[in-house]
């Protein structure tokens, strides 16, 4: 706690260990007390006895009723040389000096013992200042904290805001890693084939790179929950648009066109569409990653509001991965249309011609 209240963006850095009064401590030889004929258990029942007292009758005053306990006197109980002349009786009920059995030493103990998972912990927890990013000011901590020396058994473990933080990260890659499962089954039923799909999702995959780009140009931390949620509502932007524009080139090619004229006659007629559908969004998203709201009860709009740090990463991710995936759709998807299909075709051709000259 001392090392990490000088990291800036901590406030608030409290901790939960409660020491305890002090307390001493019996510590008993067990070999020797057996060889006297004693046990740990009669000589702690006789030591709690003479501090702490035994009840040994009640005292009835009318319709009171009162303890009666006996233990040694105030001023020999405040004295640890005192206790150690205490005198414990064996089997044979000869007096044996607890100075003889035990040693006594003084130590501190404690108020609480909080366990997690059947561990005994102590939490040093704080809040983050505004204006700084958790994860730096957690990074900042495990630094400082792979620097201490730890006894054996003693260990570091990050819960809390982290914990959460990476549940949620778990959470999003599956939700992900779902979600284009389920647009690949969807696609390879809609087109029957497995090139159309695996060129639509790769212009989702590579639509990651304006995503990461948009979130280091505006400075925003990659926030799991939101940015996780715009990756994945990008995901089906792209794939509208990768749709589009494959299933036309597939309709030229049907009635008669070849791929390369196919692809640049659908890559000219459907480029308003495309182009509409991004800018739309875009424009769309614009005032929620700058932070435009509007106040209903005021009538007024407000600029830079506290809504703005949840929502701003989320649509940041959406804007920059939209414009790049529109590129990508206008060039990468015709560009791997072509590389698979029309070389597919013109073997398909090569075959057909010696087929012919072979019969010839």
């Amino acid at each position: 706690k001392q090392k990490i209240e000088g990291i800036g963006g901590i406030v608030d850095l409290t901790d939960d260990y409660e020491s305890g009064l002090p307390e001493i401590q019996v510590d008993i030889d067990k070999e020797r007390a057996a060889l006297l004929g004693l046990d740990a258990y009669s000589i702690g029942f006789l030591l709690k006895g003479a501090v702490n007292g035994v009840e040994i009758g009640k005292y009835h005053e009318g319709e009171d009723e009162y303890d009666i306990v006996a233990r040694l006197p105030e001023a020999q109980r405040q004295d640890i040389q005192n206790i150690l002349r205490v005198r414990i009786p064996d089997r044979n009920g000869q007096p044996i000096p607890l100075s003889s059995v035990a040693t006594l030493r003084t130590t501190s103990g404690l108020s609480a013992i909080k366990h997690i998972d059947e561990k005994r912990v102590v939490t040093v927890s704080s809040n983050v200042a505004k204006g700084f990013n958790a994860q730096h000011v957690l990074a900042d901590v495990r630094d400082i904290a792979k620097t201490l020396p730890l006894p054996v058994g003693y260990t570091f473990e990050y819960t809390g805001e982290n914990e959460e933080l990476q549940k949620s990260q778990a959470f999003m890659m599956k939700a992900f890693v779902v979600a284009i499962l389920l647009i690949a089954l969807v696609l390879v039923t809609q087109f029957d084939s497995v090139l159309s799909p695996v060129i639509i999702l790769t212009s989702v995959i590579l639509s990651l790179i304006g995503v990461f780009l948009g979130l280091i140009i505006t400075q925003k931390p990659f926030g799991v929950i939101m940015t996780g949620m715009g990756v994945i509502s990008l995901a089906g932007v792209v794939v509208n648009n990768a749709i589009v524009l494959i299933d036309y080139i597939n309709v030229l090619r049907k009635h008669g066109k070849s791929c390369r004229e196919a692809i640049l006659t659908a890559g000219c007629t459907r480029f308003r569409p495309v182009m509409l559908t991004a800018v739309t969004t875009v424009l769309g998203l614009i005032p929620m990653a700058i932070g435009v709201s509007l106040d209903v009860h005021n009538l007024g709009i407000v600029i830079g509001s506290d809504m703005s740090q949840w929502w701003g990463p989320m649509s940041t991710a959406v804007i920059f991965g939209l414009i790049v995936a529109t590129t990508l759709t206008l060039f990468v998807v015709p560009s791997l249309y072509s590389l698979f299909f029309e070389g597919r075709t013109k073997k398909s051709q090569i075959e057909e011609s010696l087929e012919a000259v072979s019969y010839t």
